[in-house]
């Protein structure tokens, strides 16, 4: 076994306008003021990394990550979110995943869908020149609008949506083969992976490929009252990248999981700081350290109720007492070793 590493702060949801969230160089001095040792990078940012750049030249990503080094910083993994999301979109969700994409390919499907994937596919060179093993993302959905089957789904259309998001995919998963790097989707709700079963149908899609994998965050699970314990110990092979989100599905007569269309703070099922809502981490800390996951815990801060500035100060210190510092010996070793002989006269064999 070896121990959790962090704790590491993903930077999306905190660059901004204003210093010290408009430059890398200034927010990651501030993560590491506040005891983070590594970050998440939001690749769709030019503000973080020029993507590009970083997948055509292996000597921009060690400058870039010597800058980090030397503050005593790490980079945990790239993202690619949003682009990933761009893969597979319905088009129910064309106008509004629109907002994701270059202007030069809004109002162009295609030409969206093969910007997204060369943009993957940047990430992932990316991630091979910083000596990365995984990169965070999303699936992107075909068949999003139909988990709820009413009216009822025409027979094979889940086939037909997973076999069109396989073949979008599986080039991607080959060339991610190619550079070493495991595709971590994290398993969410608007996306066609947003299950364990929906991450099998997936993996049986692709055939088995091995770098379909997960970036585990239990805060979805939370609020579809998933067993996140359990799906550790199920998938545990295919986790490798971490999320720590904390949530909370509060029962009420009004109003459950699917939220009745209110805002973040008045849903019944809601994102919280870490450390404030429902989730078991000690739980998870310790399947996923039984396990053997020895990757980065990300705090990926979301929470309709308190400063983000607070957020990050009090995750980068629930990460840190969370996690364990994996034992060398067990601690019965006084008991001595094996004496074959000993143990059949225990036994009565002898």
């Amino acid at each position: 076994m070896a121990s959790i590493q962090g704790p590491a702060l993903f930077l999306a949801q905190y660059m901004g306008e204003e210093a010290p969230f408009n430059n890398l160089d200034t927010i990651t001095d501030w993560c590491r003021d506040l005891g983070y040792t590594g970050v998440q990078i939001p690749t769709w940012d030019p503000r973080c990394i020029d993507l590009d750049q970083a997948a055509s030249s292996a000597q921009y990503c060690q400058d870039w990550k010597g800058r980090l080094e030397q503050k005593g910083m790490a980079v945990t993994e790239l993202s690619t979110h949003l682009q990933g999301q761009l893969v597979a979109v319905h088009p129910a969700y064309d106008i509004l995943f629109d907002a994701f994409a270059a202007d030069k390919v809004k109002g162009n499907p295609t030409a969206r869908t093969e910007w997204a994937i060369e943009q993957v596919k940047n990430c992932l060179k990316a991630s091979q020149h910083l000596g990365l093993t995984s990169m965070v993302t999303f699936s992107g959905a075909f068949a999003w609008p139909y988990a709820n089957p009413w009216p009822p789904r025409p027979a094979g259309l889940i086939e037909e949506a997973f076999s069109e998001l396989a073949k979008r995919w599986k080039p991607i998963l080959d060339y991610a083969d190619e550079c070493g790097v495991d595709c971590s989707y994290e398993i969410h709700p608007g996306e066609d992976l947003h299950d364990g079963a929906s991450f099998e149908r997936f993996v049986d899609a692709v055939d088995g490929h091995p770098r379909a994998c997960i970036n585990y965050d239990p805060s979805h699970f939370e609020l579809m009252a998933l067993d996140y314990v359990d799906f550790i110990d199920i998938y545990h092979e295919r986790i490798k990248s971490f999320h720590v989100k904390d949530a909370e599905l509060v029962r009420s007569g009004r109003t459950g999981v699917y939220g009745g269309y209110l805002d973040w703070k008045d849903r019944a099922a809601r994102f919280r700081s870490p450390g404030d809502g429902n989730i078991d981490f000690a739980s998870i800390f310790t399947a996923l350290t039984q396990h053997g996951y020895d990757g980065w815990a990300v705090v990926e801060w979301e929470c309709p109720y308190k400063d983000a500035s607070v957020g990050a100060a009090e995750g980068a210190e629930f990460v840190a007492s969370h996690i364990i510092q994996v034992t060398e010996a067990s601690f019965d070793d006084f008991a001595g070793g094996s004496d074959p002989q000993m143990n059949r006269k225990i036994l009565g064999f002898d």
